[in-house]
């Protein structure tokens, strides 16, 4: 909850799955302190666990996770509004911002470490495929389904992998100029992108991604229940509307 009222803070969201979001209702010192505060509330639950090793662990890995994060929101405002960031740069970004957040909550609920590998690269892989189908779905749409304005990365100047491939396929697109755009605007831009089909080629990227992770889980140690059970939950990242 902590990552997303601070993240809808950075993109000055007014919604968040149809909703008004923290930031919008009540500003944005409020909101940044209401995100201060779920973190804190975070680590002092991991903190007060009576086991010691265990707490140490879990802590270590929230830490990390939150080092990713803002790492990854740095990275995005760095290459805010420019249109010539590459895959490389933008899988990069999502590693630190989405991923590492998907490996920890795959690995912090677990006293025994012994799976962390496996669950880790699980955990990465639907965590990619969580943010590529997200990617096409504020492209896509349609806003009663996503809960937010269509292109809304593309009016907070957000260089996605649609966008990325798509300026290759349409020159017009390559020359978008991202702090240009209103809301009428990057409903044409969404538009041109759909037309050029990346999309598909997006989603493809995020299934592959899953069925990788859903095959990291071969080496789990995991009882078939719960690789299952896994397996079920990364099928729904990728066949989801928002």
């Amino acid at each position: 909850m902590a990552t997303l009222v601070h993240d809808d803070v950075l993109d000055d969201a007014p919604l968040r799955r149809g909703r008004p979001t923290v930031v919008a209702t009540s500003g944005p010192e409020r909101a940044l302190a209401v995100g201060d505060l779920l973190f804190a509330r975070a680590f002092s639950e991991l903190a007060s666990d009576g086991d010691n090793d265990g707490s140490r662990r879990r802590i270590e890995l929230l830490a990390g996770a939150s080092v990713g994060l803002a790492l990854g929101e740095l990275a995005q405002r760095a290459e805010a509004f420019d249109t010539a960031v590459d895959t490389e740069s933008y899988f990069e970004r999502c590693r630190l911002k989405t991923a590492r957040l998907f490996e920890c909550a795959c690995t912090i609920g677990r006293g025994d470490p012994s799976a962390d590998a496996a669950l880790k690269a699980y955990g990465a892989g639907i965590g990619l495929a969580f943010q590529l189908l997200d990617d096409v779905l504020d492209v896509s749409g349609p806003p009663e389904r996503t809960g937010k304005v269509r292109g809304t990365d593309l009016l907070d100047g957000t260089v996605t992998l649609p966008l990325i491939l798509a300026s290759h396929r349409d020159p017009e697109l390559a020359g978008l100029d991202l702090r240009a755009l209103d809301a009428a605007g990057a409903e044409a831009a969404c538009d041109r992108i759909v037309a050029t089909g990346v999309l598909d080629d997006v989603r493809a990227r995020a299934r592959a991604e899953v069925a990788e992770a859903k095959e990291a889980l071969s080496g789990s140690g995991l009882d078939p229940d719960q690789v299952r059970l896994l397996e079920l939950v990364a099928d729904g990242v990728v066949e989801r509307y928002s």
